[in-house]
């Protein structure tokens, strides 16, 4: 009775541990990232909003994120929208904005905010199933009205006439046989995928955010690295020092569950060795000597327990 409440005790452990790692390794449900990259939008909104502390319409003015997100790089630039309308934007960072622009609802002025999520692109909108070619670039629009307001709704912006074109820089060179694809998230995180213009080069009619990306089943591992990480390799260290954690953590965890279970083997062992000694002394008991009889074995006593006494002897 006590095995079998060890075992019971045994199995609502490994139960357990189950369901632990299973909710540990579950990825993101895509509710949870849509809501992450919120968060940062509204972040890079306000920080960079920051940056216009002596404002000149059509300049950009580069921003400073917090120290726990270094490596991501935004910009600002304040604009009139029938300037926008008419002019366009020759070149703001890597994207190059057409004249016929149309902004809903409409603002006297706007804010276009510039995002580069560099080693952060694929923490903020991951992509299971592909590789990022590119860091995630974001176009966001927001009224001017307020230089020093928070937690603005973006506004809507349509290229009316050509598209928006987006030139990346630096892209991670493939196999010539794999085909790059452009991606683009739209303010609800949904990924939406279009052919490529040129090498580089990707177009859009709306804001959102961007990057150059390929199938990653179609990537052929690599022998042995043969170029040094550059800046964007620094979140895969951050990554892979987490799964050796994550592993170290699994490994005890495992280690201790087997451990149990020998305890559990080696106590239900000793109590069937009891058991049976148990059971085979009151089977055959003592052991008798053998001694032959005629033709036959029977078993002797090895000497009687008390003297026979003749009945005579107590007679007077």
């Amino acid at each position: 009775m006590e095995s079998m409440k060890s075992t019971h005790h045994v199995m609502v452990f490994v139960s357990f541990i189950g369901i632990l790692l299973a909710y540990q390794c579950m990825a993101q449900p895509p509710e949870a990232s849509t809501t992450l990259a919120s968060e940062l939008d509204a972040l890079i909104q306000d920080y960079a909003y920051r940056a216009f502390v002596h404002p000149h319409t059509g300049i950009p003015y580069d921003g400073q994120v917090p120290s726990n997100l270094t490596g991501i790089k935004i910009a600002a630039v304040r604009l009139r929208s029938g300037s926008l309308r008419r002019w366009g934007v020759s070149s703001y960072k890597e994207f190059e904005i057409p004249i016929g622009v149309i902004v809903q609802p409409y603002v006297e002025r706007l804010v276009l905010v510039y995002h580069n999520l560099g080693n952060w692109s694929a923490l903020y909108y991951p992509l299971p199933g592909f590789t990022y070619l590119t860091p995630v670039l974001g176009l966001l629009a927001y009224d001017a009205a307020n230089l020093s307001a928070t937690n603005l709704p973006e506004l809507d912006f349509v290229a009316s006439k050509s598209p928006i074109s987006i030139n990346f820089s630096n892209v991670t060179p493939v196999p010539s046989d794999l085909v790059a694809k452009c991606v683009w998230f739209d303010l609800d995180g949904m990924p939406h995928f279009r052919d490529l213009v040129s090498s580089n080069v990707c177009s859009t009619y709306r804001q959102g955010h961007f990057s150059i990306v390929v199938n990653s089943t179609e990537i052929p591992p690599s022998p042995a690295p043969s170029i040094p990480p550059g800046p964007r390799h620094g979140h895969g260290k951050s990554s892979s020092k987490v799964w050796k954690i994550v592993g170290g953590a699994v490994g005890g965890l495992i280690g201790l569950l087997l451990l149990a279970l020998l305890v559990v083997w080696l106590h239900r062992y000793r109590q069937s060795r009891k058991v049976a000694e148990m059971e085979h002394r009151a089977e055959f008991g003592e052991t008798l000597n053998m001694a032959r009889i005629g033709n036959t074995q029977a078993p002797v006593a090895l000497g009687t327990r008390t003297q026979p006494v003749l009945e005579n002897e107590y007679v007077a």
